[in-house]
């Protein structure tokens, strides 16, 4: 057993000792001044300087649809990337967004809002960069009016009639409580 250790021992030291080449000889000096010129520029990630992050609509009637358009620099030395921008409702859309702007460049994106609902309203829009922070939010504010014709829309009904869903299962039995989001972002809607 002793010589087999040995000799397992001894082939072990010949396979290390065989691959101990002049590791210096075989580093080429041309990837030694690209890896020096990728770390010199490891930490200049490109800066995003906006020309707004929140947008009053001010006041706006119920169901009004709105938009406005936030316009970004890109004041850093890199290419600034813009690669999404998320909503956290359906009713905030960002659309038309500059992808890519080169340094000193200006980039834009709209938002269009579809103001429903009742009261103040914020929403909240994130911009995915490849800045050091890598997030960027943006925000929307809204005053919605209640709609002044809502009552009169709502037909007056003779006593003794109900109202039937045909596509209820519980036929006017007793009514579900309301749902209201608590998701943030989402004050002002009800899902019901």
């Amino acid at each position: 057993m002793k010589k087999v250790i040995l000799g397992l021992s001894a082939l072990c030291m010949v396979a290390f000792t065989s691959c101990k080449d002049d590791a210096a000889s075989k580093i080429k000096t041309e990837n030694i001044a690209a890896a020096a010129d990728r770390d010199a520029n490891a930490g200049d990630f490109a800066v995003l300087t906006l020309d707004k992050t929140e947008h009053d609509f001010g006041t706006i009637a119920n169901g009004t649809p709105v938009e406005t358009i936030f316009k970004y620099t890109n004041t850093g030395n890199s290419m600034l990337v813009v690669s999404d921008i998320k909503s956290t409702c359906g009713c905030t859309v960002p659309t038309n967004y500059t992808k890519e702007v080169q340094p000193g460049e200006t980039g834009e994106f709209t938002v269009k809002f579809n103001g429903k609902g009742n009261g103040k309203t914020t929403k909240s829009l994130t911009m995915i960069t490849n800045t050091e922070k890598g997030q960027l939010p943006v925000k929307i504010t809204a005053y919605i009016e209640a709609d002044p014709n809502a009552a009169a829309k709502q037909a007056v009904k003779p006593a003794g009639t109900a109202n039937i869903n045909p596509l209820a299962t519980d036929n006017g039995a007793a009514a579900a409580p309301r749902k209201y989001s608590t998701q943030p972002g989402h004050e002002g809607h009800n899902h019901d």
